[in-house]
């Protein structure tokens, strides 16, 4: 099978060039994978001939749009030289856009991942809900990486919706002492970074990590008791989890939550916002614990440093977060291909 995938893609950074990376490996295994992605990029040196950049411009609200249109007049180029089966596009907005507007001329299916903040942010917007509706309502497929993206993409016009959940990359567990509570996210304001930094008052005796980067970072670090430290972005996340003995999950809006297996899989339990998907991942009372208000996060961290409960907790974690491959990932995703190219 010969495969365009269309998205955010290495190096770029983020939750759905991860999920894209991860997931291109495997289906290269058995298939020709091309990936058209937001340029100007610099591709790495082992896939260089699949790789195809489209230059946009770096100006928020020009540079989805302009994707959109170049990147439609892309795939129907390529296609031209390498007659794919079909199309996916992650990401529905102004990315699967393009593959709406390519696929009427090129006649291959197409199929759309909703990620998150695709359907929670870009559907509210007004010139996003057209883009999320046409794409959603024109693909042959859509698939989501959580229950709670599903219901809103049916809400949205979607026909159908295979959940398919995201799968976790191995990390390296460094045999180091477990003493920080850890956030790690976007410091902007829909992650919450801010409870983060509140719960580090009411517990002055612990140390706290802050990983990530974004806008609110400055406020936050002049505000914040000097029990915490920020670490910005970093790439070490299995050295950095390896140190931590909870990780605090604060977000107001999360389509999947990966950082949640991550910190699983490495017998870290969590602590999350009873909100959006973070419910289907902490299975409360097992791997972790969910709150809504302050004084529940504040019981939950509390309850979960102590270290009989800790190891129960990281224990069963470690075996949630190996339920999530992208082996049997990628098994999913063939199926849906398969469906559609009947």
């Amino acid at each position: 099978m010969r495969i365009l995938m269309v998205g955010h893609y290495p190096p770029h950074g983020g939750g759905v060039a991860r999920h894209l990376d991860n997931l291109v490996r495997e289906l290269r295994k058995r298939h020709e994978v091309h990936v058209l992605t937001y340029g100007p990029v610099k591709p790495r040196d082992f896939e260089k001939k699949l790789i195809h950049p489209v230059r946009v411009p770096p100006v928020y609200g020009l540079r989805g749009t302009s994707f959109a249109l170049l990147g439609a007049k892309k795939i129907v180029k390529l296609h031209r030289r390498f007659n794919f089966d079909l199309i996916h596009a992650h990401f529905v907005g102004t990315t699967s856009y393009a593959g709406v507007l390519a696929k009427e001329r090129v006649k291959v299916p197409l199929v759309v991942t909703a990620h998150g903040s695709d359907l929670e942010h870009t559907a509210r917007l007004t010139l996003g809900r057209f883009y999320v509706m046409e794409s959603l309502e024109r693909a042959e497929a859509v698939i989501a990486v959580s229950h709670h993206l599903a219901k809103l993409a049916l809400s949205l016009g979607a026909e159908r919706v295979k959940v398919i959940p995201n799968g976790v990359e191995k990390l390296e567990e460094v045999g180091v002492e477990k003493k920080y509570i850890t956030f790690i996210g976007a410091l902007r304001d829909y992650k919450s970074p801010e409870t983060f930094i509140e719960l580090a008052r009411y517990l002055p005796g612990e140390e706290f990590l802050v990983v990530g980067d974004g806008p609110l970072r400055g406020k936050l670090e002049k505000n914040a008791p000097k029990n915490v430290r920020f670490l910005g972005y970093r790439r070490d996340i299995g050295r950095i989890l390896s140190e931590s003995r909870v990780l605090v999950l604060p977000s107001r809006r999360e389509g999947f939550g990966l950082v949640i297996l991550e910190a699983n899989s490495l017998g870290v339990p969590v602590v999350g916002r009873r909100t959006s998907a973070i419910p289907e991942l902490i299975r409360a009372g097992k791997n972790g614990l969910t709150f809504e208000s302050f004084e529940e996060l504040l019981r939950a961290v509390e309850k979960l440093l102590e270290p009989k409960a800790n190891r129960k907790f990281g224990h069963t974690g470690r075996h949630v977060s190996g339920l999530y491959t992208w082996e049997r990932v990628v098994r999913e995703v063939e199926r849906v291909y398969e469906s559609i190219l009947r």
